[in-house]
């Protein structure tokens, strides 16, 4: 009988253990935004006539799109020498791209000697937080909430005090925006699923 139990005992701790498992919290950044000056002013037309990875309408924005392949990246650059940088998914392919960016333009005769500093203004992250989630009752019980079915499956929730916005489906598949760092993702991500717990 005692071994009977021990085996029984075995059985359950496994199974809380993969209980435990399924809520735990998955995260990934999958996109950061960073904004950045090459402190050089740049001649757009000439750049959007030799390179032919470059997209510039100044009829209708007054910025440069430069797509780079690898890291698959795109970059809107002014002719001011700012820059705004998006699709990579660390910093080290943000320095990367502005790097192909600083090749690319001494293609066409501008040196830039300055080592560009990197601000973030948003990271996109993506995960899951291991459990269902009933929206029809989060968007009765939460504030800050937008949810219209009918056009979007997924919840709208304003999470204030970490200054995180998160797109929450049923699956409980997330999307987190509007953090700085990889680490603000997360603490905002465990405050959700905090709040989650207690509805």
């Amino acid at each position: 009988m005692v071994r009977g139990k021990q085996k029984m005992t075995k059985k359950s701790t496994k199974k809380t253990s993969e209980k435990n498992q399924e809520t735990t919290k998955e995260l990934q950044i999958v996109n950061i935004v960073v904004s950045s000056s090459l402190e050089h002013n740049i001649p757009l037309e000439k750049m959007a006539a030799t390179l032919s990875n470059t997209e510039y309408n100044p009829e209708q924005f007054p910025g440069l799109v430069i797509r780079i392949k690898d890291p698959k990246t795109s970059a809107l650059i002014f002719s001011s020498g700012k820059i705004v940088c998006t699709g990579a998914r660390s910093i080290q392919k943000v320095e990367e791209s502005i790097q192909k960016i600083i090749e690319s333009l001494q293609k066409i005769g501008i040196k830039i000697t300055i080592k560009p500093k990197i601000t973030i203004q948003n990271m996109v992250a993506a995960g899951s937080i291991g459990m269902d989630l009933n929206l029809n009752n989060l968007a009765m019980k939460l504030p800050n909430t937008e949810y219209e079915p009918e056009q979007f499956p997924g919840l709208v929730y304003k999470l204030i005090e970490a200054k995180a916005t998160f797109l929450l489906f049923s699956n409980g598949k997330v999307v987190c925006t509007g953090t700085k760092s990889e680490e603000e993702a997360r603490q905002a991500l465990d405050k959700l699923v905090s709040i989650l717990k207690k509805i």
